[in-house]
């Protein structure tokens, strides 16, 4: 993790409280260390690790790791020359095992899942946001599209763009702040690109074919999945949530007003009772591919992610999402089950050669 000198290190301190407590419930040796603290073929690393009330932060000197489990907060902060040094040399170490090297760029999933047949049907249409032309192409196959900054998260960034073609202002561009959006109306794509390129600044954006996801009481959801690698090295799914969109939300994220659901029960509401075993298991099967080909196609040794899949109105799955540093899970069992996996593989990591 990053240095802050205020608290030691830098990122989500109560999610590192949780991962912490919970290796040594499980009696494994853990701790935090920053990536400045790192230092290869050091025979003591300086980390961090919580007191025996389990709340306060000490520091020791601790034995080399044998597994890094990736929690670096920031995108800028792992993007720094000599922190993606620093990450290259473990990743080359011959007794470290280091897993999510780097975060995801939107751009990079749907290429790696284009490539596959198996994932291939699965992906909406997307493109680069590149310049006034190549947006107007877009819309003329599709009446709304999504706009996501590359290198977003937690729905920060995304816009929805309609097209309505019998309206005075046919471009409307749906704005999303914090918990409100405001929705801005022009004649022409001309006058829209200006505002659009305010709006995103130089930061490199793709453009997302719009999903009709299925509804319940009018409100749109999408599924978050938690997959994560196992005791035996494997891709196992850790839990499957529901996110509804807020009333007035373009993303069903919950900061954003969205709302946590039971899967089963909106599924069972849309499909029948009889159906919703079926498609959580398509679902739990789906997941399980996307992760297998993400992480053939990176390059990297992966050990969890969660993604979003959304469900439309005739059941067909769709995949929007991905991320390499998984937030926490809301759902108690999930969390309960997401940390424990943590250590099952890092477990199978440390028994298990390198290179083998």
């Amino acid at each position: 993790m990053p240095a802050d000198s205020a608290k030691g290190f830098r990122g989500n301190h109560a999610n590192f409280v949780d991962i912490v407590r919970t290796g040594k419930e499980l009696d494994y040796p853990i701790y935090v260390v920053t990536v400045r603290d790192l230092k290869l073929n050091s025979p003591t690393v300086k980390g961090y690790t919580l007191s025996s009330n389990n709340e306060d932060w000490e520091v020791h000197n601790f034995p080399p790791p044998q597994v890094i489990y990736n929690r670096i907060p920031l995108r800028e902060d792992e993007a720094k020359p000599w922190v993606q040094r620093k990450i290259n040399s473990y990743l080359t170490h011959p007794n470290t095992h280091f897993y999510n090297p780097h975060f995801f760029n939107k751009w990079d999933l749907f290429e790696w899942l284009r490539i596959s047949n198996s994932t291939d049907y699965l992906v909406p249409m997307t493109k680069r946001l590149v310049n006034e032309l190549s947006l107007s192409k877009i819309l003329d196959k599709h009446p709304y599209v999504y706009l996501k900054p590359e290198s977003g998260k937690a729905g920060k960034g995304i816009m929805m763009l309609k097209f309505q073609k019998d309206k005075s202002l046919p471009y409307r561009l749906k704005i999303q702040n914090d918990r409100s959006s405001i929705t801005y109306k022009s004649p022409s794509l001309r006058r829209l690109w200006i505002r659009l390129k305010k709006e995103i600044g130089t930061s490199p954006y793709i453009v997302q074919q719009g999903i009709q996801l299925a509804t319940v009481d009018n409100r749109p959801f999408d599924l978050r999945i938690m997959v994560q690698k196992t005791g035996k090295g494997q891709w196992g799914v850790t839990g499957v949530g529901a996110r509804m969109a807020g009333l007035k939300s373009i993303t069903t994220h919950v900061p954003r007003g969205g709302s946590i659901e039971r899967p089963t029960r909106l599924i069972s509401a849309l499909f029948g009772s009889d159906m919703s075993s079926f498609i959580m298991n398509q679902i739990k099967t789906t997941a399980l591919i996307i992760a297998r080909q993400i992480e053939r196609a990176s390059g990297n040794k992966l050990g969890e992610m969660s993604m979003d899949l959304g469900l439309d109105q005739f059941g067909k799955i769709w995949f929007f999402e991905a991320n390499a540093r998984p937030m926490k899970f809301d759902e108690p069992h999930i969390r309960k089950r997401s940390l424990e996996r943590i250590f099952e593989y890092s477990q199978y990591l440390a028994q298990h050669n390198k290179y083998n």
